[in-house]
């Protein structure tokens, strides 16, 4: 069937980046005896006629062709093929309630059609479940609970495959698959919760399924999780995870959970020695956040999709995940231990409660003979601050021994796992202000080894700022605003001077402002005048170079311009009237904010601002209505008050800006005094975007407003 290709016009049909003539091709090459060039059309298949999921109508008219290659025996990679028809499947299913658009914008039945096609030939997915390769197996099994339409038949034909499957990834998907059966198909519902519910009590399965049946019973049917729910896969999970047998007495071994996540560490060093010959110049931050997002999608133990699926279920039951994941955490299995962390900060950022007891046992995670889950540990302990603070002895304590075992130059280990382990600690503690991190940065800042890692956390210190400023504004003078990356570290270090706001710093951002604006990197230059500006008028000298900017051609930069003009000299009268002009950019809410600043003397702005509180996009009328509040006073009050409260119920992320501003209004807030009780009921953590520490912000605002309310 694959010599009919041509038969078709794919030209009338595109993909993700234009005309679909490609993908014939690919489909051809898909069936190579040459391995580098079928991985190659997968991965063009995917990245344009399966972009991101999507499914187009030169996807659907791929099926045939690929349903051919899985039928044939003589194709020389049947798995790839099976996973691409279970994905186009799944995705077409997940899509098809809401409608699909073609790349020209035109109405497309493809998913629909795909979705159509795939569960017509569900016969595939059956006679592949039993293939010999497992590597094939998978997504067939996947393929049954997705598309076979006969409940009946899917149910006995997953319990078949439980019995016959001896591999624990196969069996954990055998039961995964009964669950996502039942949750699509009601009329297997019924039977599958009773299976899963007969294995999760049954004393002599293995343990993994008994674990398995118990966490997707409770995704099939949530209500039935009781008291005993959570306690009983502690003991399994405690009963599946038996402490390793001790080491020979005088072996000792520095690695991670396993052999195979240890060594792909030092692909860092690989990628940033590889961009370096072939003349890429590519930044070691960038190389490195590579390298951070294929270490944050790795799974180390079977059981970690279950788990997180568990916790899924459990949603706000807090008691429960958090004993669940103490288990996890103090798990004698490496593995299970590492993927607990990430989960433990899914649970952090997403829900506001006591967690202090889980920050305590990530510290139990810095071992010196595990770099690679200390450095995990270390790194979600860095991440959300405010609730870390219980971890900064312990993260002293680990770096301090640190330097005493490998040496005060531990920092440049060439010993990967261990530097980047070291580094995570040392960033995690500055983050918490404590200068016990001052030595291992002022390392990195004078040798230049990751000195990009020191200057991202350098801003917290602002009691060693006689220390680090100096350096950094060496850094920073020093820094050729020429070369292809010149924003990478000089965002950062023009950041951190301005979070740490010392007198010698400002030469170093004035330097930076002209050579930037001088080069045309808008960006940069911008970020130098508002590092500038946060300085007020202890930076006057600066406004020499800052006032021709004013006129600048970036808009961005000429908003940042006339706002450091105000707050270096604070003169109303020359700093109103090109603020009041930028109401007309998008730039508005910056300027708005300045306005709100100068109060009372831009009070010509105030019609322009009031206009403003019709705006579409909620963060303007947030903006406008700040400053309409801090020019206009008492008599704005109403209207300030209704426009902050429409635009929090329409957006939480807005909620900090709200908040701050009903802050300033003092008894004038009453008003949004349900508003605010309602916010601080939540368990959960508003704003998609709202992290820890904005989230924080948030509930002290709230309880600050409250306590002025009631006792004025």
């Amino acid at each position: 069937m694959i010599n009919e290709l041509d038969s078709i016009d794919w030209s009338s049909m595109s993909h993700a980046y234009g005309p679909a003539v490609e993908v014939p091709v690919w489909l051809r090459a898909m069936a190579s005896p040459d391995p580098e060039v079928r991985d190659k059309a997968f991965n063009d298949f995917h990245n344009a006629a399966h972009h991101q999921g999507d499914v187009y109508p030169c996807t659907a008219a791929s099926l045939p062709y690929l349903f051919a290659m899985a039928d044939d025996a003589e194709t020389p990679d049947r798995a790839s093929i099976v996973r691409l028809l279970l994905s186009i499947g799944r995705e077409s299913a997940d899509r098809s309630d809401g409608l699909s658009y073609s790349p020209e914008g035109t109405e497309s039945t493809a998913g629909a059609d795909s979705l159509a096609l795939i569960r017509e030939r569900a016969d595939i997915f059956i006679s592949h479940s039993s293939h010999p390769d497992a590597s094939v197996r998978q997504p067939a099994i996947e393929g049954l609970g997705h598309f076979l339409e006969d409940a009946d038949h899917a149910v006995a034909l997953l319990r078949d495959r439980l019995s016959a499957e001896r591999g624990i990834v196969e069996r954990l998907l055998v039961v995964r698959t009964m669950a996502d059966l039942a949750l699509r198909l009601p009329a297997a519902r019924s039977s599958a919760t009773s299976w899963l519910d007969t294995l999760a009590g049954e004393a002599t399965a293995d343990l993994d399924i008994r674990l398995a049946a118990l966490v997707h019973k409770a995704r099939c049917s949530p209500a039935s999780i009781g008291a005993e729910t959570v306690p009983t896969a502690i003991s399994l999970l405690r009963q599946l995870t038996p402490a390793p047998q001790p080491e020979p007495r005088g072996k000792k071994r520095e690695a991670g959970p396993d052999a195979c996540a240890c060594a792909a560490e030092p692909a860092t060093a690989t990628a940033t020695a590889t961009a370096t010959a072939t003349g890429q110049d590519v930044p070691a931050q960038i190389v490195a956040a590579f390298a951070d997002l294929e270490r944050h999608n790795r799974v180390h133990a079977p059981t970690t999709d279950l788990l997180r699926r568990f916790h899924a279920v459990l949603d706000a039951r807090l008691p429960e995940r958090t004993a669940m994941l103490a288990e996890q955490l103090r798990s004698p299995d490496p593995a299970t231990r590492y993927d607990a962390i990430r989960m433990v900060k899914d649970l952090i950022a997403s829900w506001r409660g006591e967690h202090t007891g889980l920050v305590m046992l990530l510290t139990e995670c810095l071992l010196p003979e595990d770099p690679y889950t200390a450095a995990a540990a270390a790194e979600v302990l860095g991440s959300p601050s405010l609730v870390s603070e219980p971890a900064r002895e312990a993260l002293a304590d680990y770096i301090d021994a640190h330097r005493a075992v490998y040496g005060s130059d531990v920092w440049a280990s060439p010993h990967p796992l261990r530097r980047r382990a070291h580094q995570e600690a040392v960033m995690a503690l500055a983050r918490l202000g404590d200068v016990r991190a001052l030595p291992c940065l002022l390392t990195a800042l004078d040798t230049g080894c990751d000195a990009w890692r020191a200057i991202q956390v350098a801003g917290h210190l602002s009691s060693a700022a006689e220390e680090l400023v100096p350096r950094l504004a060496r850094l920073l003078t020093e820094a050729d605003l020429s070369k292809q990356w010149p924003e990478t570290n000089t965002g950062a270090l023009i950041s951190a001077l301005a979070e740490l706001r010392h007198p010698a710093g400002l030469p170093a951002l004035t330097h930076a402002v002209s050579a930037a604006a001088r080069h045309e990197y808008w960006s940069t230059a911008t970020s130098a005048v508002n590092a500038l500006a946060s300085f007020g008028p202890g930076a006057a000298p600066a406004l020499m170079v800052i006032r021709p900017l004013t006129g600048a051609e970036d808009v961005n930069l000429r908003a940042a311009a006339a706002i450091a003009v105000w707050e270096l000299g604070r003169n109303a009268a020359e700093s109103v009237p090109e603020l009041e002009a930028l109401l007309d950019s998008h730039c508005n809410r910056d300027a708005a904010d300045a306005l709100g600043r100068i109060g009372p003397p831009a009070q010509t702005a105030l019609p322009r601002l009031r206009e403003l509180l019709d705006a579409k996009y909620e963060w303007t009328r947030v903006h406008a209505a700040a400053a309409l509040w801090d020019i206009g006073g008492e008599a704005e009050a109403d209207i300030v008050v209704q426009t902050l409260l429409a635009a929090w119920e329409e957006n939480d992320a807005t909620g900090n800006h709200v908040l701050a501003c009903l802050d300033r209004m003092g008894q004038a807030a009453a008003p949004a005094l349900p508003r605010i009780q309602a916010e601080l009921a939540l368990p959960r953590r508003g704003g998609r975007f709202r992290s820890v520490g904005n989230d924080a912000e948030v509930q002290q605002l709230c309880r600050t407003i409250l306590t002025r309310l009631h006792h004025p």
